[in-house]
């Protein structure tokens, strides 16, 4: 079972995991980076987040605090001002399509989605060098990376779930 770190942040600092995701996702990890004084890279903030002390957990707190304090002062009062700036650019981007009527973005989406259940049905229908795996298996994260995207772009995010799950784990604690 994968570790999400990026949860645990959202529910101990709420402002910073809803910044994650969004516009301002570099200014949060530098954030949380300092506050567990570790590189500001995913796998070194994960490895922290995941053996965190509590001492570590009352610091991405604090951060939390800042953070909300810093974002106040350039306009953005709540994590909802940080998800309208993330779904007025997926706006945006979709108004330009459509204005361009630009092949680009289409072209690149099937490339993503074809390539990604192709590299699927590699993995399950062919027996692969173990030097090859470790490369298919980096590509097959990539691209379902970009795969969520191309969805989130046609169909919308699902940021109205993530603020639910939010919500109720919340009210759980």
């Amino acid at each position: 079972m994968n570790f999400d770190w990026k949860k645990t942040v959202g529910a101990v600092a709420p402002i910073l995991g809803s910044a994650l995701g969004g516009p301002f996702g570099g200014m949060a990890g530098a954030a949380i980076a300092a506050a567990l004084g570790v590189d500001n890279d995913e796998a070194a903030i994960s490895a922290a987040v995941h053996g965190a002390t509590p001492e570590q957990m009352i610091a991405i707190k604090n951060a939390d605090l800042e953070f909300k304090s810093k974002m106040a002062e350039m306009g953005f009062k709540s994590a909802a001002d940080l998800e309208r700036i993330a779904s007025d650019d997926r706006a945006n981007a979709r108004a330009r399509e459509m204005t361009l009527n630009d092949w680009t973005p289409k072209a690149l989406c099937l490339a993503i989605v074809v390539g990604f259940f192709g590299v699927i049905a590699l993995l399950a229908f062919k027996e692969l060098p173990q030097s090859a795996r470790d490369s298919l298996f980096v590509l097959v994260g990539t691209l379902g990376t970009a795969f969520v995207s191309v969805v989130q772009y046609y169909f919308g995010s699902s940021a109205g779930s993530a603020a639910k799950s939010n919500t109720i784990h919340r009210l759980k604690a």
